[in-house]
């Protein structure tokens, strides 16, 4: 009897296709398609690719163009080529779409496996952009929250928070177990909008360290005030996210 479960998922060999006629280059096309079979899951962590030679032959491309293709998507970190080993997939890169939800469900939800290290968890009285983002001055007592998240056992992001001190009370453990939305929910706390900005940077030397990246690496930030359903203001959120590992997915729409 045949076990279809040992067949690969997705075998570029058999499923890319490239359109010679076409102006986009061919080592793209290539590229492309086998990073679109990552972000799907249809390639997953841990899975290998052809060797160049038996890829370039079955897609009838030269091997450069396949050199080419496999190097853009070890560039981007996707891919690791191992002496012996060929081709693996390493990460798949995490995309976020820009709702109200917190990093550890979105995590949660694409089967990522999220674990977090707690750097700082304290009552402290909030820098000047922290006590102006919640309404607050200076003198008040905030909840600082600082953690970096990991996703797969490779850390994404770096996350800091600052909560009016009423809110919650929660332990290292919880924020270990928990995502900060999930703690703020099971306070009875109803989140109901927030405004965000996004932008990006390069990565300051400690911040590379906690993310594994080379110092100045490119980071993707998120700043982000968010209510709750009586327009109280719960959380100020500054964020920086691996923009190697991480982006973030709008829909936009036009006239209808």
């Amino acid at each position: 009897m045949r076990h279809r479960s040992q067949e690969p998922q997705w075998d570029p060999a058999r499923q890319i296709s490239v359109d010679h006629h076409s102006p986009v280059p061919l080592y793209f096309q290539v590229a492309s398609q086998i990073e679109e079979a990552i972000a799907s899951g249809a390639l997953p962590v841990g899975a290998r690719l052809d060797n160049e030679i038996e890829l370039a032959g079955n897609l009838g491309l030269s091997r450069p163009t396949i050199r080419q293709a496999i190097g853009s998507l070890v560039d981007k970190g996707l891919v690791v080529r191992k002496r012996g080993a060929g081709t693996q997939v390493v990460f798949n890169r995490v995309k976020r779409s820009l709702e109200l939800s917190s990093l550890y469900d979105d995590l949660s939800g694409i089967d990522q496996h999220p674990t977090t290290r707690v750097l700082t968890n304290e009552l402290c009285h909030p820098p000047e952009e922290a006590a102006r983002a919640l309404g607050l001055s200076e003198e008040d007592e905030v909840l600082h929250l600082e953690r970096v998240r990991y996703a797969r056992g490779e850390p994404i992001a770096r996350l800091r928070n600052y909560l009016p001190a009423s809110l919650i009370t929660p332990t290292d453990e919880d924020l270990t177990d928990r995502g900060l939305y999930q703690l703020l929910r099971a306070a009875g706390i109803h989140l109901h909008a927030a405004q965000q900005t996004i932008g990006a940077r390069t990565a300051a030397d400690d911040e590379a360290e906690l993310l594994d990246e080379p110092a100045g690496a490119a980071l993707l930030t998120m700043q982000r005030i968010t209510h709750d359903h009586t327009g109280a203001i719960v959380e100020f959120g500054t964020h920086v996210y691996r923009a190697s590992r991480y982006s973030f997915d709008l829909t936009l729409r036009g006239d209808t």
